[in-house]
């Protein structure tokens, strides 16, 4: 709750979070869970699927009973499950504001195509106007917007498979932000930035990427 009002100070928009990890909970306590927590919160609420971290997934039926609380405004779903994500698409036709977001922008495009509202994408911390401009084109101009996505993919391509464990995406983008004077690229324990080969790396292809876009 303190990083919630913390981040109402900051000027936040809305809160996300995802299903406690650990003990598996069932769907019954998720929506518990949830509508125990919504009080508490001082913005709105998004929902979070990440079942590869969390172990958990939001069922569509949940999702369904808990957008009626009017609090919540939306979900991101990392689950990359296109099937999954059609039928959330499907839900948010019976309520107008809500927003159903892309995880991994290797997708971008096909949720936007699916109906989708857009995307968290970590790439576009380092290329916004790439991941608005994807989103524009999926609205109208197929070819551009094809174009657009390959462009994406090579970012994933060349700056999130860098490092050889899971959390190289994380660090791609955080040294990328790093190079760029956005940020600085420290990780909290057990992670750490990338070493001296794999930063000289990035910042080999992070030109060609932004050439390219």
């Amino acid at each position: 709750m303190n990083l919630a009002r913390h981040s109402a100070e900051s000027g936040a928009d809305a809160l996300v979070a995802a299903p406690p990890y650990y003990l598996p909970e069932g769907q019954p306590e998720l929506v518990e869970y949830i509508r125990h927590l919504l009080p508490e919160l001082p913005l709105p609420f998004f929902l979070y699927n990440m079942p590869s971290l969390t172990k958990v997934s939001f069922e569509v039926e949940t999702v369904r009973a808990l957008m009626d609380d009017p609090k919540i405004h939306g979900i991101k779903d990392s689950s990359g499950n296109m099937t999954y994500f059609h039928r959330l698409c499907g839900l948010a036709r019976g309520r107008t504001d809500w927003s159903i977001l892309m995880g991994p922008e290797e997708l971008l495009l096909d949720a936007v195509l699916a109906g989708g509202h857009g995307g968290v994408n970590g790439g576009a911390n380092v290329f916004p106007e790439l991941y608005v401009a994807l989103h524009r084109a999926a609205a109208g101009d197929l070819v551009r917007a094809r174009a657009l996505h390959g462009m994406v993919m090579e970012v994933s391509t060349q700056l999130y498979q860098v490092g050889r464990h899971s959390s190289a995406i994380i660090k791609g983008i955080k040294c990328a932000l790093s190079i760029e004077g956005v940020c600085d690229d420290f990780m909290a324990e057990p992670f750490h930035r990338f070493r001296d080969q794999e930063r000289r790396r990035v910042e080999r292809v992070l030109p060609g990427l932004k050439e390219q876009i």
